[in-house]
Protein backbone atom coordinates (compact mmCIF):
# COMPACT_ATOMS: atom_id res chain seq x y z
CA UNK A 1 0.00 0.00 0.00
CA UNK A 2 1.05 3.69 -1.08
CA UNK A 3 2.53 5.23 1.86
CA UNK A 4 -0.80 7.22 2.95
CA UNK A 5 1.23 9.36 5.98
CA UNK A 6 2.86 11.46 3.39
CA UNK A 7 -0.62 12.54 2.11
CA UNK A 8 -2.02 16.12 2.86
CA UNK A 9 -5.92 17.37 3.27
CA UNK A 10 -7.40 20.61 2.12
CA UNK A 11 -8.85 21.51 5.61
CA UNK A 12 -7.94 25.41 7.13
CA UNK A 13 -9.14 27.62 9.82
CA UNK A 14 -11.29 29.49 7.32
CA UNK A 15 -13.24 26.04 6.72
CA UNK A 16 -13.44 25.61 9.85
CA UNK A 17 -15.00 28.58 11.33
CA UNK A 18 -17.36 28.34 8.32
CA UNK A 19 -18.24 25.13 9.34
CA UNK A 20 -19.26 26.21 12.80
CA UNK A 21 -20.83 29.14 11.55
CA UNK A 22 -23.00 26.31 9.34
CA UNK A 23 -23.75 24.18 12.19
CA UNK A 24 -24.60 26.87 14.63
CA UNK A 25 -27.45 27.67 11.77
CA UNK A 26 -28.77 24.37 11.86
CA UNK A 27 -28.33 24.22 15.64
CA UNK A 28 -30.85 27.41 15.53
CA UNK A 29 -33.47 25.96 13.19
CA UNK A 30 -33.47 22.68 15.87
CA UNK A 31 -33.98 24.61 18.88
CA UNK A 32 -37.32 26.59 17.08
CA UNK A 33 -38.90 23.06 17.53
CA UNK A 34 -37.77 22.45 20.97
CA UNK A 35 -39.43 23.12 24.34
CA UNK A 36 -36.91 23.55 27.57
CA UNK A 37 -39.55 21.64 29.90
CA UNK A 38 -38.58 18.46 27.45
CA UNK A 39 -34.76 18.93 28.98
CA UNK A 40 -36.27 18.89 32.62
CA UNK A 41 -38.25 15.81 31.99
CA UNK A 42 -34.79 14.13 30.53
CA UNK A 43 -32.97 14.91 33.60
CA UNK A 44 -35.73 13.76 35.94
CA UNK A 45 -35.09 10.38 34.59
CA UNK A 46 -31.79 9.91 33.02
CA UNK A 47 -31.85 6.45 32.09
CA UNK A 48 -31.30 7.47 28.21
CA UNK A 49 -28.45 9.72 28.66
CA UNK A 50 -26.57 7.53 30.81
CA UNK A 51 -26.93 4.55 28.27
CA UNK A 52 -25.83 7.10 25.41
CA UNK A 53 -22.91 8.01 27.05
CA UNK A 54 -21.81 5.04 28.29
CA UNK A 55 -22.74 3.66 24.30
CA UNK A 56 -20.04 6.68 22.90
CA UNK A 57 -17.52 7.11 25.54
CA UNK A 58 -16.86 3.59 26.69
CA UNK A 59 -18.47 0.88 23.90
CA UNK A 60 -17.57 2.64 20.63
CA UNK A 61 -13.63 3.35 21.78
CA UNK A 62 -13.48 -0.73 22.66
CA UNK A 63 -15.44 -1.87 19.44
CA UNK A 64 -12.98 0.12 17.78
CA UNK A 65 -10.01 -1.18 19.17
CA UNK A 66 -11.52 -4.68 18.43
CA UNK A 67 -12.48 -3.76 14.84
CA UNK A 68 -8.50 -2.67 14.18
CA UNK A 69 -7.53 -5.96 15.70
CA UNK A 70 -9.71 -8.06 13.47
CA UNK A 71 -8.97 -6.01 10.76
CA UNK A 72 -5.38 -5.12 11.01
CA UNK A 73 -5.09 -1.67 8.95
CA UNK A 74 -2.16 0.32 8.58
CA UNK A 75 -0.62 1.80 11.78
CA UNK A 76 -1.54 5.48 10.35
CA UNK A 77 -5.34 4.46 9.85
CA UNK A 78 -5.76 2.69 13.11
CA UNK A 79 -4.60 5.43 14.74
CA UNK A 80 -6.75 7.41 12.84
CA UNK A 81 -10.15 5.41 14.16
CA UNK A 82 -9.18 5.44 17.20
CA UNK A 83 -9.12 9.12 17.71
CA UNK A 84 -12.16 9.52 15.52
CA UNK A 85 -14.13 6.96 18.50
CA UNK A 86 -12.39 9.07 20.98
CA UNK A 87 -14.03 12.64 20.09
CA UNK A 88 -17.19 13.61 21.29
CA UNK A 89 -20.29 13.57 19.04
CA UNK A 90 -20.72 15.66 15.86
CA UNK A 91 -23.31 18.88 16.05
CA UNK A 92 -24.83 17.18 12.71
CA UNK A 93 -25.96 14.39 14.64
CA UNK A 94 -28.83 16.73 16.73
CA UNK A 95 -30.18 17.94 13.05
CA UNK A 96 -30.16 14.22 12.04
CA UNK A 97 -32.05 13.22 14.99
CA UNK A 98 -34.67 15.96 14.55
CA UNK A 99 -35.05 14.86 10.87
CA UNK A 100 -35.45 11.17 11.41
CA UNK A 101 -38.03 12.32 14.07
CA UNK A 102 -36.23 10.75 17.20
CA UNK A 103 -35.62 12.29 20.78
CA UNK A 104 -33.38 15.34 19.50
CA UNK A 105 -33.34 16.92 23.19
CA UNK A 106 -31.70 13.40 24.21
CA UNK A 107 -29.64 14.22 21.39
CA UNK A 108 -28.66 17.62 22.25
CA UNK A 109 -28.11 16.81 25.76
CA UNK A 110 -25.30 13.86 24.86
CA UNK A 111 -23.72 16.45 22.63
CA UNK A 112 -23.52 19.14 24.83
CA UNK A 113 -22.17 16.38 27.74
CA UNK A 114 -19.50 14.82 25.87
CA UNK A 115 -18.40 17.98 24.30
CA UNK A 116 -18.13 19.66 27.58
CA UNK A 117 -16.07 16.68 28.96
CA UNK A 118 -14.24 16.28 25.93
CA UNK A 119 -11.15 18.24 27.54
CA UNK A 120 -10.57 15.21 29.54
CA UNK A 121 -12.32 12.40 28.01
CA UNK A 122 -10.98 12.27 24.48
CA UNK A 123 -6.67 12.44 25.53
CA UNK A 124 -7.91 10.12 28.19
CA UNK A 125 -9.26 7.38 25.91
CA UNK A 126 -6.70 7.67 23.08
CA UNK A 127 -3.48 7.90 24.88
CA UNK A 128 -4.49 4.54 27.01
CA UNK A 129 -5.96 1.95 24.20
CA UNK A 130 -3.20 3.32 21.72
CA UNK A 131 -0.61 1.80 23.33
CA UNK A 132 -3.09 -1.87 22.51
CA UNK A 133 -2.35 -0.64 18.79
CA UNK A 134 0.36 -2.69 17.53
CA UNK A 135 2.34 -0.76 15.04
CA UNK A 136 6.13 -0.37 13.45
CA UNK A 137 6.47 3.14 15.55
CA UNK A 138 5.28 4.33 18.69
CA UNK A 139 3.38 7.97 19.37
CA UNK A 140 5.58 10.04 21.13
CA UNK A 141 3.96 13.50 22.46
CA UNK A 142 0.97 13.69 24.83
CA UNK A 143 -2.51 14.71 23.59
CA UNK A 144 -4.28 17.35 25.14
CA UNK A 145 -7.00 19.28 24.51
CA UNK A 146 -7.27 23.01 25.70
CA UNK A 147 -10.58 22.80 28.04
CA UNK A 148 -11.42 26.61 27.57
CA UNK A 149 -11.34 26.36 23.70
CA UNK A 150 -13.73 23.22 24.45
CA UNK A 151 -16.01 25.61 26.24
CA UNK A 152 -16.46 28.20 24.23
CA UNK A 153 -16.61 26.05 21.21
CA UNK A 154 -19.89 24.11 23.05
CA UNK A 155 -21.59 28.04 23.61
CA UNK A 156 -20.86 28.90 19.99
CA UNK A 157 -22.46 25.99 18.20
CA UNK A 158 -25.16 24.95 20.93
CA UNK A 159 -25.92 26.97 23.74
CA UNK A 160 -25.94 30.18 21.94
CA UNK A 161 -28.17 29.22 19.24
CA UNK A 162 -30.36 26.97 21.61
CA UNK A 163 -30.72 30.07 23.72
CA UNK A 164 -31.75 32.33 20.24
CA UNK A 165 -34.32 29.96 19.62
CA UNK A 166 -35.74 29.30 22.89
CA UNK A 167 -35.79 32.83 23.31
CA UNK A 168 -37.69 33.31 19.89
CA UNK A 169 -40.31 31.01 21.17
CA UNK A 170 -40.60 32.65 24.25
CA UNK A 171 -41.03 36.15 22.62
CA UNK A 172 -41.46 36.25 19.27
CA UNK A 173 -43.77 33.16 18.77
CA UNK A 174 -45.20 35.01 15.48
CA UNK A 175 -42.15 35.34 13.92
CA UNK A 176 -41.09 31.94 15.12
CA UNK A 177 -44.14 29.81 13.26
CA UNK A 178 -43.42 31.58 10.43
CA UNK A 179 -39.67 31.17 10.35
CA UNK A 180 -39.71 27.69 11.87
CA UNK A 181 -40.38 25.83 7.84
CA UNK A 182 -37.77 28.18 5.86
CA UNK A 183 -35.01 27.88 8.33
CA UNK A 184 -35.23 24.19 8.57
CA UNK A 185 -35.29 23.72 4.83
CA UNK A 186 -31.99 26.22 4.82
CA UNK A 187 -30.34 23.94 7.06
CA UNK A 188 -31.05 21.24 4.93
CA UNK A 189 -29.57 23.10 2.02
CA UNK A 190 -26.60 24.18 4.23
CA UNK A 191 -26.30 20.36 5.61
CA UNK A 192 -25.92 19.57 1.59
CA UNK A 193 -24.33 22.13 0.22
CA UNK A 194 -21.15 21.86 2.97
CA UNK A 195 -21.05 17.91 2.27
CA UNK A 196 -20.54 19.20 -1.80
CA UNK A 197 -17.66 21.31 -0.76
CA UNK A 198 -16.34 19.06 1.46
CA UNK A 199 -15.90 16.18 -1.13
CA UNK A 200 -15.27 18.80 -4.00
CA UNK A 201 -12.42 20.20 -2.04
CA UNK A 202 -10.71 17.04 -1.44
CA UNK A 203 -11.62 15.35 -4.90
CA UNK A 204 -7.88 14.46 -5.70
CA UNK A 205 -7.45 13.01 -2.44
CA UNK A 206 -10.28 11.21 -2.39
CA UNK A 207 -10.04 9.87 -5.72
CA UNK A 208 -6.71 8.92 -5.20
CA UNK A 209 -6.91 7.33 -1.78
CA UNK A 210 -10.76 6.48 -1.34
CA UNK A 211 -10.31 2.48 -2.17
CA UNK A 212 -7.56 2.43 0.69
CA UNK A 213 -9.78 3.98 3.47
CA UNK A 214 -13.42 3.79 2.03
CA UNK A 215 -13.83 -0.11 3.63
CA UNK A 216 -12.56 1.13 7.13
CA UNK A 217 -14.57 3.82 7.09
CA UNK A 218 -17.91 1.86 6.34
CA UNK A 219 -17.24 -0.85 8.38
CA UNK A 220 -16.10 1.51 11.14
CA UNK A 221 -19.32 3.58 10.77
CA UNK A 222 -21.85 1.00 10.50
CA UNK A 223 -20.76 -0.55 13.42
CA UNK A 224 -20.57 2.34 15.46
CA UNK A 225 -24.31 3.29 14.68
CA UNK A 226 -25.84 -0.22 15.35
CA UNK A 227 -23.15 -0.44 18.41
CA UNK A 228 -25.37 2.56 19.60
CA UNK A 229 -28.87 0.91 18.70
CA UNK A 230 -28.35 -2.55 19.81
CA UNK A 231 -26.97 -1.25 23.13
CA UNK A 232 -30.06 1.15 23.34
CA UNK A 233 -32.37 -1.58 22.84
CA UNK A 234 -30.61 -4.01 24.88
CA UNK A 235 -32.09 -1.40 27.96
CA UNK A 236 -35.44 -1.45 26.42
CA UNK A 237 -35.15 2.05 25.91
CA UNK A 238 -38.13 3.67 23.54
CA UNK A 239 -37.50 3.77 19.71
CA UNK A 240 -37.15 7.49 20.01
CA UNK A 241 -34.43 7.30 22.58
CA UNK A 242 -32.59 4.48 20.73
CA UNK A 243 -32.56 5.68 17.87
CA UNK A 244 -30.96 8.96 19.31
CA UNK A 245 -28.33 6.88 20.72
CA UNK A 246 -27.23 5.36 17.30
CA UNK A 247 -26.88 8.38 15.84
CA UNK A 248 -24.84 9.97 18.17
CA UNK A 249 -22.62 6.99 18.86
CA UNK A 250 -22.34 6.81 15.12
CA UNK A 251 -21.53 10.34 14.62
CA UNK A 252 -18.15 11.71 15.82
CA UNK A 253 -16.43 15.21 15.76
CA UNK A 254 -14.14 14.53 12.89
CA UNK A 255 -13.31 18.59 12.59
CA UNK A 256 -12.04 17.88 16.49
CA UNK A 257 -10.28 14.70 15.59
CA UNK A 258 -8.60 16.70 12.22
CA UNK A 259 -7.68 19.93 14.42
CA UNK A 260 -5.91 17.23 16.78
CA UNK A 261 -4.29 15.63 14.14
CA UNK A 262 -2.78 18.73 12.71
CA UNK A 263 -1.51 19.82 15.75
CA UNK A 264 0.03 16.68 17.61
CA UNK A 265 0.60 14.42 14.72
CA UNK A 266 2.07 16.86 12.04
CA UNK A 267 -0.75 16.51 9.81
CA UNK A 268 -0.21 12.60 9.50
CA UNK A 269 -1.68 11.29 6.11
CA UNK A 270 -3.30 8.30 7.14
CA UNK A 271 -5.05 9.68 10.10
CA UNK A 272 -5.91 12.63 7.99
CA UNK A 273 -7.54 10.41 6.07
CA UNK A 274 -9.88 8.60 8.02
CA UNK A 275 -11.37 11.76 10.03
CA UNK A 276 -11.82 13.67 6.74
CA UNK A 277 -13.45 11.16 5.04
CA UNK A 278 -15.62 9.62 8.53
CA UNK A 279 -16.74 13.54 7.84
CA UNK A 280 -18.33 13.44 5.04
CA UNK A 281 -19.32 9.50 5.45
CA UNK A 282 -20.98 10.00 8.89
CA UNK A 283 -23.27 12.91 6.82
CA UNK A 284 -24.20 10.45 4.56
CA UNK A 285 -24.99 7.57 6.31
CA UNK A 286 -27.08 9.39 9.12
CA UNK A 287 -28.61 11.33 6.63
CA UNK A 288 -29.34 8.14 5.21
CA UNK A 289 -30.80 6.59 8.18
CA UNK A 290 -32.66 9.68 9.20
CA UNK A 291 -34.93 9.74 5.88
CA UNK A 292 -35.41 6.24 6.16
CA UNK A 293 -36.62 6.29 10.00
CA UNK A 294 -38.93 9.32 9.15
CA UNK A 295 -41.09 7.02 6.91
CA UNK A 296 -41.27 4.59 10.00
CA UNK A 297 -41.99 6.47 13.03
Amino acid sequence: MENLDAVRINFNAEQLRFLNICLGFIMFGVALDLKLAQFGALFRSPKSVLVGMSSQLVLLPLVTLGLIWILHPPFGLALGMLLVASCPGGNVSNYATHLSGSNTVLSVSMTTLSTLGAAFTTPFIFTRLQPFIQGEEAVSGALSVNPWAMVWSIVQLILIPLALGFFFQRYLPGLTARLLRPVQRLSMLIFLGFLAVAIVGNLANIGKYLPYIFFYVLVHNGLALATGYFWGRLYRLPEADVRAVSIETGIQNSGLALVLIFNFFDGRGGMALIAAWWGVWHMVSAFGLALIWKRFP
